[in-house]
């Protein structure tokens, strides 16, 4: 579905964001994108979007191929149109509207008028808590209600590759569960490919098949979910969990010197 590779992106012409980045995403298939602040998801997800050029950013090497072409420097609408959504971080709902016209707005590109209420209703079996808030501003939601609004606005423009950016930023924890279950139940119902970029490494490969993490602009470990998890070193090291606070700096430092030469 998505093959991005040996991707470079720099910033006002000096700051270098991405340093030979590739990943992909199989058809159907969720994948997550880990790391911590400052690493480079965010400008990954905006390479692929469209976005990158409206914040200064510009692809310096490497391609972005998307169902077999080539998307480098496609603008953001056009790439809508050809299935791909990002709900960015933040959620960026809008405020000033209510939550069934935020949905409505989703759906700003779609020819098949005909299907649009029916695809609301889709989207409030997903998130019955939408139902319940349909006519409220969407300002006045929670932060987990408007995330839950964010992915339903994406969802709205019937995308072939969803991506996601911090999903869980700044929502409680028992919201950020229900999230991600029903991101998994979307993949798993609609087939839809997903890429999501997360800190919460735990949550997103709990629900992920294959996981990539990335450190100063480039991957530095990839695996399948599963076996991301259940590798102490790696889950400890790059993922903070489990009890890194008592590991030797050095030790952390070393591994992953050897790894990046493995790798």
């Amino acid at each position: 579905m998505l093959q991005v590779n040996n991707l470079e992106v720099v910033y006002q012409k000096i700051i270098l964001a991405l340093k030979g980045m590739s990943l992909h995403v199989p058809e159907g298939k969720i994948v997550a994108l880990l790391g911590s602040n400052g690493a480079g998801k965010s400008t990954t997800l905006k390479s692929i979007s469209g976005l990158l050029a409206g914040e200064g950013g510009q692809i310096t090497d490497g391609t972005i191929e998307f169902q077999g072409k080539k998307i480098n420097g496609v603008t953001a609408d056009a790439l809508v149109k050809q299935g791909i959504f990002l709900s960015m971080e933040g959620r960026r709902i809008f405020k000033d509207l209510t939550v069934e016209e935020n949905l409505m707005a989703g759906a700003y590109t779609r020819k098949d008028r005909s299907n649009i209420k029916a695809d609301i209703e889709k989207i409030y079996g997903y998130f019955p808590k939408l139902k319940m808030l349909q006519s409220r501003k969407a300002g006045f939601l929670s932060g987990g209600e408007q995330q839950m609004l964010a992915i339903g606005r994406g969802l709205m423009a019937k995308p072939k590759l969803l991506l996601l950016d911090e999903p869980s930023l700044g929502i409680a924890p028992l919201l950020v569960k229900e999230i991600f279950q029903n991101i998994k139940k979307i993949n798993e119902e609609e087939g839809m490919s997903i890429l999501v970029v997360e800190q919460n490494a735990n949550v997103a490969l709990s629900i992920a098949h294959y996981g990539y993490i990335m450190e100063n602009g480039r991957v530095v470990m990839q695996g399948d979910a599963a076996s991301l998890l259940s590798n102490t070193e790696i889950s400890e090291h790059y993922l903070g969990i489990g009890k890194e606070e008592e590991k030797n700096y050095k030790e952390a430092k070393s591994y992953r010197r050897r790894q990046r030469v493995v790798w």
